[in-house]
């Protein structure tokens, strides 16, 4: 591949490096430069352009990229369609993702024009999660490098998917004198939770003294019950492998393979079978939802994952789950004047609030402006819904009835700006805001004041999913698959939207960038919900 300053007279054919802004249009980064192209170069006075040009052995950057994304698909996992080189790998079911990292660093290590950058081993999916991408970094790849990649990548999986099987568990909580109840039902409730995340039930538990026969006889009942997975939760932690809940396994017919693992929290889990249903022992730590070396145990067995004695043992790094990043040394050891580890910085989102419009579909009534049973305006809801989030600034967009809806929302901290033109449609409610943002804004959350069912927990799931650095520059909140709003979009989206025209919004663009874009799937249909008829403001 040639790349440089390229004559004019030579560029026909050639990939513009940079982006060129001509008086009457915009050449793209990426733009393959045709006769059309070159004219309006030679308009502007352009002698020449940087640029690549192709070389024969040369596959195009999205050749490239599709042809590696097409030799890593395997069942349950989905890719994206090639764009400016990238390719995303995608999960299509809740699972546990595995990836050989061998195979991942002897591609990296290939040639500096293949990239990939995958999740951890062993992390939890869900459906549209992105599991990996893949980058071409230049313009083109050498074709013997390619198709040594293809072979690496059709030869083994580099990321397999393992999905959660719906397994019935029975859990036994053994009891004993002093132990308050609250204690038990607090340990059974975390059990219940962390066993259907996983797509699991959990049969009714059985209660019983903290003695090895009456852990025996408990055990019996449940797999008698139909328990695929067996756990004891013991009221006394277990110190050794001949202990009373271990025994307990061992007198219902079981044995005991592993005690202990290099997992902290969760150092005391012990590792059984009774014949070949996996029986465990968990630490006490598994009475707090917070997560803990049993979890890592537990979602590898709903993967249909076996777990040896040796597996555990193998779970040391990445184990220290107890310290975070702001305590840098173990409680213990850490002086009192010790620097904190600096957190990663969170990026600035704003929230912008579109409160323009003049809700024709609800005349004479102004939507924005209907009061719910505690006398507060439907603007105000959305408004206090941002405000409660993490989103700042919170940016509010004014126009039609333009007095009424600042009165509405009087005393709140809120940045105000009003548009003109708002009668020109949605384009220019939206210009209007993202011309008004801060500078510093990294991205911003466009939200219709006619969505109070929002909360600012979803609004925070949003936020969350915002990575640009990492394929993650547009985040769409989904319903089962629908696509919802607010939509959140990254600062390099700014330009396009503030040349929209007419009375659309800016979803069209999502198409455009569909490699920059990413779903969030939500718990229910808040995202979908607004109210611009009197129809709809009944069912609110």
């Amino acid at each position: 591949m040639l790349f440089g300053p390229t004559p004019l007279e030579e560029a026909r054919g050639a990939i513009l490096a940079h982006t060129l802004r001509l008086p009457d249009r915009v050449l793209k980064k990426g733009t393959v430069l045709d006769a059309e192209a070159i004219a309006a170069l030679r308009a502007a006075r352009h002698r020449e352009v940087v640029a690549a040009r192709l070389e024969s052995g040369d596959v195009p950057e999205d050749e490239a990229a599709d042809r590696m994304a097409n030799a890593m698909l395997r069942p349950l996992i989905a890719r994206s369609r090639a764009a400016t080189g990238r390719v995303n790998l995608l999960a299509e079911t809740h699972g546990l993702l595995r990836v050989d990292a061998a195979l991942i660093d002897r591609l990296n290590t290939l040639d500096e024009s293949l990239t990939l950058a995958t999740l951890a081993d062993f992390t939890v999916v869900h459906p549209k999660d992105m599991l990996a991408t893949l980058k071409v970094i230049p313009f083109a790849v050498p074709a013997p490098a390619l198709q040594v990649a293809e072979a690496m990548l059709r030869g083994s999986p580099a990321l397999t998917l393992h999905p959660f099987r719906p397994l019935k568990v029975g859990l036994v909580a053994t009891e004993l004198p002093g132990l308050k109840e609250k204690v038990i039902e607090n340990g059974v409730e975390a059990t219940r939770t962390r066993v259907e995340a996983l797509a699991g039930s959990l049969l009714p538990a059985e209660h019983c003294a903290h003695e090895t026969a009456a852990i025996a006889e408990a055990l019996g009942r449940l797999r008698k019950a139909g328990a695929e997975m067996l756990l004891v939760l013991g009221a006394s932690a277990v110190v050794d492998r001949r202990d009373v809940a271990p025994a307990g396994i061992i007198r219902a017919g079981g044995v005991i393979e592993h005690f202990g693992m290099p997992v902290d929290p969760g150092n005391l889990l012990c590792l059984g079978r009774i014949g070949e249903t996996p029986a465990m022992v968990l630490p006490g730590c598994a009475r707090s939802p917070k997560v803990n070396g049993f979890d890592w145990v537990l979602e590898r067995l709903f993967a249909g994952i076996p777990v040896t004695p040796k597996s555990v043992m193998r779970m040391g790094v990445g184990g220290l789950l107890k310290e975070i990043e702001t305590r840098p040394l173990p409680r213990g050891e850490a002086p009192r004047n010790a620097p904190a580890a600096a957190p990663r910085r969170p990026r600035r989102v704003a929230a912008l609030v579109l409160a323009a419009g003049r809700s024709r579909r609800m005349a004479p009534l102004n939507k924005l402006m209907v009061t719910d049973r505690a006398g507060q305006a439907m603007v105000a809801r959305v408004v206090d819904n941002a405000l409660a989030s993490r989103a700042r600034p919170v940016l509010v967009v004014t126009g039609h009835e333009r007095e009424r809806v600042e009165d509405a929302l009087a005393g709140r901290p809120v940045l105000m700006t009003h548009a003109e033109d708002y009668s020109e449609g949605l384009s220019a409610s939206l210009k209007a805001g993202i011309a008004a943002l801060p500078p510093d804004v990294e991205g911003v959350l466009v939200m219709l004041g006619d969505m109070p069912l929002v909360s600012p927990a979803m609004l925070d799931r949003i936020i969350a999913g915002f990575d640009p650095e990492e394929g993650r520059a547009i985040i769409q909140p989904t319903f089962r698959g629908k696509q919802g709003n607010p939509v959140l979009w990254g600062r390099e989206f700014f330009e396009e939207i503030l040349s929209i025209t007419g009375d659309v919004g800016a979803r069209h663009l999502t198409g455009r960038h569909a490699d920059r874009l990413f779903n969030v799937e939500m718990a229910d249909d808040g995202v979908l919900r607004d109210f611009d008829t009197a129809d709809t403001l009944k069912g609110l």
